[in-house]
């Protein structure tokens, strides 16, 4: 798995390569192939003429072209057939290799020299499909800044694919007319078919939790964007008609410092962790996203308005951490752990902590092996608002949808 933070995405090319044969940001990958010609012909001439190794010479280009560049193999492709002639004719006629084994040594170079052509070819193909993969996580995942919208925030999002970028967990925190907004999300499923629910959610919670009034109404949207999402992948053919989401939705009301509202769709109960212990939300919840045909079109899901004292931390988590399992297939005790650390370290309710905390031994009790993509989220309110727009523009688009069958 992989942890991937709001960290800006590092420049293409050689600087991205691996530092195993760099010295004070230079390549020395030319060292070892250097050292193995010299080697081949010291034992060489070391050596009696029953045993005769200077045909290995062959080997040199080889392993140039594996961790070398193009030049540098060119550069051995050439220089280890001179030196093959070089060395074979210092020895005394009855001993000379000849023409055979310096063929050889010139077929392997240029060989070589192709096969570094390919990989150096497949590498910055690499490069290149990582920044698309970089590109595709930072606009689903977009990087927050610190104390956005008023709040302390911290987040560590874990791919189950040690080389996924993104996968169907999602977050964000959305500043809007009527409040600062969070939403944490799991799209069912995993692959690119996961990503693309995820974006569509993630554009139109950013869109409506901006705009409206009700956080009762952007879950509203979310469900209707859900299954305008799924009836559109179904038409193409992507057999998507089961395609779910489950997530929580927060609002940060600026009239009331004492309190925040949340809609939980199906979601990971969140956790209130503070320096007094632990308390799950109430537990009344929303069907999932996706879902909203099972319901009345003029039910929509509920909203809690819960009281948050100063200090009060929310902790939401996808199901990667409550379904992480150790080798007994025991689940992860989330709450319980969350419980007990705090006892012993109260600042541990700081989001940045508890979030290092959970990533750590959520890792700890699976061995490292996440069987899903796994996101860690905490927030809480910081000492006052940021960036609040105070409207303008369009006017302030409220809208008054209703979950649709």
């Amino acid at each position: 798995m992989r942890a991937v933070s709001d960290g800006g995405a590092g420049p293409r090319g050689a600087a991205r390569r691996s530092q195993l044969l760099r010295v004070r940001g230079r390549s020395v990958a030319w060292v070892p192939p250097l050292l193995l010609l010299a080697g081949i012909v010291l034992v060489d001439f070391k050596t009696s003429s029953d045993f005769r190794i200077l045909s290995w010479i062959v080997l040199v280009p080889g392993i140039a072209a594996a961790i070398c560049g193009v030049w540098w193999t060119a550069v051995f492709a050439v220089l280890a057939p001179a030196t093959y002639v070089v060395a074979d004719a210092a020895l005394p006629h009855e001993y000379q290799a000849g023409l055979p084994d310096l063929v050889l040594a010139g077929i392997g170079g240029v060989l070589a020299t192709l096969a570094c052509v390919v990989r150096v070819r497949g590498e910055q193909r690499m490069l290149h499909m990582q920044d698309v993969a970089e590109t595709i996580r930072r606009t689903v995942l977009r990087p927050l800044p610190a104390g956005w919208g008023g709040l302390d925030h911290a987040a560590v999002y874990l791919a189950a694919d040690s080389e996924a970028r993104v996968g169907g967990d999602f977050y964000d925190i959305q500043i809007g007319l009527h409040g600062t907004r969070v939403i944490v999300g799991d799209v069912q499923g995993k692959g690119l078919g996961a990503v693309e629910a995820a974006a569509a959610l993630l554009g139109t919670f950013r869109e409506a939790a901006y705009h409206e009034r009700d956080l009762t109404t952007v879950a509203v949207c979310l469900e209707l964007r859900m299954e305008r999402h799924i009836r559109l992948r179904t038409a193409l053919g992507k057999e998507e008609g089961d395609r779910f989401a489950t997530a929580v939705l927060l609002g940060f009301p600026e009239e009331r410092r004492d309190a925040m509202d949340a809609v939980v769709l199906g979601h990971e109960t969140p956790l209130v962790v503070c320096p007094g212990g632990v308390r799950p939300l109430p537990p009344d919840h929303g069907l999932p996203l996706g879902y909203g045909g099972l319901v009345p079109a003029d039910g929509p899901p509920p909203m809690l308005r819960v009281p948050l004292a100063p200090g009060e931390t929310l902790l939401l988590t996808t199901d990667g951490v409550t379904e992480a399992r150790d080798g007994d297939g025991a689940f992860y005790p989330l709450a319980e752990e969350v419980a007990a650390a705090v006892a012993a370290d109260p600042g541990l309710a700081q989001p940045r902590r508890l979030v290092a905390f959970v990533r750590e031994r959520t890792l700890r009790h699976c061995g490292g092996h996440l069987d899903d993509d796994t996101t860690v989220f905490a927030v809480r309110r910081g000492t006052g608002m940021r960036g609040n727009p105070g409207g303008g523009g369009w006017g302030n688009g409220e809208g008054n949808g209703r979950l649709r069958s």
